[in-house]
């Protein structure tokens, strides 16, 4: 599904406008999004690559609105746990967040995201657990 009227409603946080946070694609029934992200050199440490805690936000910000596709407007989630493990250093430039809900219960959610680079390299991966709240 492509993005719809559903996300002209979208909670944009301030973090969106700072990353260029862009909804590519999502699948409400899936609990699915893919998000596009743009990481400029204000975010890179000494040796050249995007800082570890940016790319934490990235991933959160991409499991979150997985959650809210699959629950409309009726819940957001609010972090519980989250871990995350580095696989590549990210460089300046557009970065692929892929996230899903990976089971939802009443007031838990567990979800899962990824960050790739153009060329479809893996540069971190996350798991969460996530309090579901009513909106």
């Amino acid at each position: 599904m492509k993005p719809d009227v559903l996300l002209e409603r979208f909670p944009r946080p301030p973090t969106a406008e700072l990353f260029s946070q862009r909804v590519l694609d999502f699948d409400k029934a899936k609990g699915s999004i893919r998000l596009s992200f743009m990481a400029t050199d204000a975010f890179l440490n000494p040796t050249g690559a995007v800082q570890g805690g940016i790319l934490v936000a990235m991933l959160d910000d991409t499991m979150g609105p997985a959650l809210w596709v699959m629950n409309g407007e009726e819940t957001y989630s609010v972090t519980i746990d989250l871990s995350v493990s580095f696989l590549a250093a990210a460089k300046p430039g557009l970065l692929y967040g892929e996230g899903r809900v990976v089971q939802r219960g009443k007031t838990i959610a567990f979800l899962e995201a990824q960050l790739s680079d153009p060329d479809g390299r893996v540069v971190a991966r996350s798991t969460a657990s996530a309090r579901v709240v009513k909106a």
